[in-house]
């Protein structure tokens, strides 16, 4: 809706010059930062209320697919989409250097968990498949900010990330440091619930667990979003069965689901409203056209390889690679990435063939997901699939 207002907007003043409305807007936007709006205030809080409502015994039993599609099928599609999107740039005569097309490729690569885990709201698939989807939405975007850190140091040459050894411990720092800061401060929160039975305290408790996990990763330069996320699943699943009564667990479920829609809102606002800054010129917008077949391509080789892998020894949901490469939207963390580049002559046109690739994800593979999930599954899916699917 907000796009369609922001173009209509656009359109008026294409009639009407000089009415200024599409540029007050644009006044107002300068002055958010949206890489900071998102990366570090309402991401935190939009991935532990995702977290909290997976099932931590089915990610464990699906831990190899979605353990392989997170890591290695991200660092493939990287790889891919930045191989691809040079050639692209080559050939529509945009000049940009490889290892921004890199960059490009692992900030377009992670699929969206606050997209994907509206979209299975909506929708019935097995639980098999639908901890797969939910799980990988949840942890490969903080691989893919590990990776777009990693590329960005050796963008700027800064000589933090230049060596092997480098890159070694700025990964271990980053992602090993946010799975245990998670696990550190989830369970003192746990331990802190277990100690009362009121569900004002324990609401507030939860709140203060992502807060705090969250600046501590900031300043620790470890990875954030693994960190909420870890937090979210220990208390969404300990936490529920052995520190909260029925009472505390209902109450913080109403709670942070309606946190995860006001803040939904106001991210898909944020984007609607990202079309009045952008710039577009043809041989751009030939190239982000381009760069939507690419992207889908990347994604269905990094889905469709480790599951073809795994595959020889377990079974999986049919249709899993389609509905897996259909249903890897993306959202408002790749456009905080994008927005996060330093002032290069190349960031303008990255920006802006990030942000139509989000917006067809979005739109088109967001609305036409059920139907695909409706054809290729049977119309009553069984929520007990075979034990032996990752």
């Amino acid at each position: 809706m907000t796009l369609v207002a922001s173009l209509a907007l656009l359109g008026i003043e294409l009639i009407i010059p000089g009415i200024g409305i599409s540029g007050n807007i644009r006044s107002t936007l300068d002055q958010i930062d949206f890489h900071d709006t998102l990366m570090t205030g309402m991401l935190s809080f939009l991935l532990f209320a995702g977290a909290m409502h997976v099932n931590l015994a089915d990610l464990k039993a699906r831990r190899f697919a979605i353990g392989s599609m997170a890591t290695a099928g991200l660092l493939l599609s990287t790889a891919l989409i930045g191989g691809g999107s040079w050639l692209i740039f080559q050939t529509v005569g945009v000049s940009v250097p490889f290892i921004y097309c890199l960059l490009f490729g692992a900030l377009i690569s992670p699929t969206d968990p606050i997209a994907v885990l509206g979209i299975l709201k909506t929708v019935s698939v097995p639980t098999t498949l639908k901890a797969k989807i939910a799980g990988e939405s949840l942890f490969n975007d903080g691989v893919a900010v590990v990776v777009f850190v990693i590329l960005l140091s050796l963008a700027s040459d800064n000589g933090h990330a230049t060596t092997a050894s480098g890159i070694a411990i700025l990964f271990l720092q980053e992602a090993v440091g946010g799975v245990v800061l998670g696990l550190i401060t989830g369970a003192v929160a746990f331990v802190a619930m277990r100690s009362i039975d009121e569900y004002v305290l324990e609401v507030l408790i939860s709140l203060a667990l992502v807060t705090v996990t969250y600046s501590i990763a900031i300043n620790l330069h470890t990875s954030g979003p693994i960190a909420v996320v870890v937090a979210g699943l220990l208390i969404g699943n300990y936490g529920k069965e052995h520190a909260m009564s029925e009472v505390t667990h209902d109450h913080l479920n109403k709670f942070w689901e309606l946190i995860d829609e006001v803040l939904n809102a106001v991210l898909f606002l944020l984007i609607g409203l990202e079309v009045l800054a952008l710039s577009f010129s043809a041989p751009i917008l030939v190239a982000a056209l381009l760069a939507i077949p690419l992207t889908l391509m990347a994604r269905l080789i990094s889905v469709a390889l480790p599951i073809s892998l795994l595959e020889l020894r377990r079974s999986f949901t049919k249709g899993a690679i389609p509905i897996l490469t259909w249903g890897g939207l993306r959202g408002g963390i790749s456009v905080a990435l994008v927005l996060s580049l330093p002032d290069t002559p190349w960031k303008d046109t990255l920006v802006t063939v990030c942000y139509v690739i989000v917006v067809f994800s979005i739109i088109v593979q967001g609305l036409t997901i059920s139907p695909l999930i409706k054809k290729l599954l049977p119309e009553n899916p069984s929520l007990n699939e075979d034990t032996k699917s990752i």
